[in-house]
């Protein structure tokens, strides 16, 4: 038998593959379905089953075109009613893959389908629960996500994952393995550990929410602090539930390399929104009018989706050499399955033709400690809530990046106001975004918060991030 998750990163998120005796099963996969296929050839198995932990709002999940691809059925937990051909489990219900038993546990309040899978190896022991979103590490999934489908209150949710959580998960043996479909930085949960699998016993012991004296005080911490889902979250719930197009589909038409003159007329005619992909330090140093910059190399699929929202949106993309498909792989991921075509030869083409060419201005922490010495200045730190209360520069406004199109509204763009981050990433998107909205008074601080702090610019007293969230 063999158990590999297989982490994604940038969602946090963790799919499942499980082998035994020739035939294989596969948990909760991600959209493009290469990496799944690869492992199957490789290892001379046959895929039995696709098993869904729920409908997912975070990502598009890779199910129908594993199962067009492999002929593996999809099966999802009781009560799911997808709009395409799947096995509706019963609670309770045992699927055989090899020498090893799956059983179903009906473990709704995340969503009404929502199941963990039980794993029993082939001498009868209880070796892994594939929790999905019912029960992460840390956390558990939030409540609230499916109360408009379920036309249920938040609360009504939250009581039914503690039954959940209670009565079916919590009883089990302590020694088994517990597998998530989610990990820290995931906005599926609040206050996930940065482990991506734990015995149960473990999380009997460090799990806030598995560690309530009764249901009510469950209900009060389990919705407390919940921020509001991203706009996205929706959209793919749909696409997860209705059908999409196969990821070739996707590949195939958005993988087109545009000239300049072609990318700027597809812009003018089609309002496309343009997507540099680029690190935010060279996008700072010049890119396309207009431009708004979501890296790669940082979170980038949930900030496209919390930011650009609507799936259907066209986006042309301007990413560095031999990073187009990647681009279009993590778009699609979370549903943006309109990208339009690419910059061919990347922003320097675009310069050397010639044409017009914006940029930032940045600045170090160093000058930055200069310019704001003795004088008065406004000051405005995008990181999250959390990030801010821990420690930040005396006199700094919170207003993490997530909210912008709340607070923007709010900025004199007469005043000069300087921006930062953590570390670059997430000012230089809302920068983009600022500049795009006609906001050109201001500094972006190169490093962010992780350089300021190596300056002299008096800051809060530093606050450990466990106790804010005790609070």
């Amino acid at each position: 038998m063999k158990i590999e998750q297989i982490y994604t990163g940038c969602l946090a998120q963790g799919a499942y593959y499980i082998v035994s005796e020739g035939e294989a099963a596969i948990i909760d996969p991600l959209r493009e379905t290469k990496p799944y296929l690869e492992k199957l050839k490789k290892d001379g198995v046959k895929l039995k089953y696709i098993f869904e932990t729920h409908f997912h709002a975070d990502f598009v999940s890779g199910h129908i075109d594993l199962s067009r691809e492999t002929g593996a059925p999809i099966v999802y937990g009781t009560s799911a009613e997808p709009e395409f051909e799947a096995v509706i489990a019963e609670d309770g219900q045992v699927f055989e893959i090899g020498k090893i038993r799956i059983k179903v546990l009906h473990t709704p309040g995340h969503t009404l389908e929502s199941a963990s899978y039980l794993l029993i190896d082939e001498g009868g022991k209880e070796k892994a629960l594939f929790s999905g979103d019912t029960l992460f590490l840390g956390d558990v999934g939030r409540p609230d996500l499916a109360q408009k489908a379920a036309d249920m209150t938040p609360e009504e949710l939250a009581g039914l994952l503690y039954d959940s959580l209670y009565q079916k998960i919590l009883p089990l043996n302590g020694d088994i393995m517990v597998y998530p479909a989610h990990g820290s930085g995931s906005a599926c949960g609040k206050n996930m550990q940065k482990e991506t699998a734990d015995t149960l016993e473990n999380q009997k012991k460090t799990n806030y929410a598995l560690n309530q004296p009764d249901k009510e005080s469950f209900i009060r911490e389990v919705l407390d602090g919940l921020l509001p889902p991203p706009a996205y979250f929706g959209m793919n719930v749909v696409m997860n539930k209705k059908g999409y197009s196969s990821f070739d589909e996707v590949l195939s038409k958005s993988l087109h390399a545009l000239s300049p003159q072609q990318f700027e007329e597809i812009a003018e005619a089609s309002g496309a929104l343009i997507v540099d992909v680029r690190n935010n330090r060279k996008f700072a140093k010049g890119f396309i009018p207009q431009s708004i910059n979501i890296g790669l190399d940082g979170d980038f699929a949930p900030w496209a989706g919390a930011l650009i929202a609507d799936v259907s949106q066209p986006i042309l993309l301007v990413a560095d050499e031999e990073n187009e498909e990647e681009s279009v792989t993590r778009l699609s991921r979370v549903g943006f399955d309109n990208v339009l075509g690419f910059l061919k030869g990347s922003f320097n083409a675009w310069k050397n033709s010639g044409r017009e060419i914006d940029a930032v201005n940045r600045i170090t922490a160093e000058q930055f400690e200069k310019e704001i010495k003795g004088k008065y200045t406004k000051i405005i730190d995008v990181r999250k809530e959390s990030e801010y209360d821990a420690e930040h520069i005396e006199g700094a406004y919170s207003r993490p990046l997530a909210y912008i199109n709340e607070w923007i509204g709010e900025i004199d763009p007469e005043e000069h106001f300087y921006l930062h981050c953590a570390g670059g990433y997430r000012s230089m998107i809302a920068a983009g975004i600022l500049q795009v909205r006609g906001y050109r008074n201001f500094t972006d601080i190169e490093g962010g918060f992780n350089a300021i702090a190596e300056t002299g610019i008096p800051k809060s007293n530093f606050v450990c991030p466990s106790k804010i969230l005790n609070q």
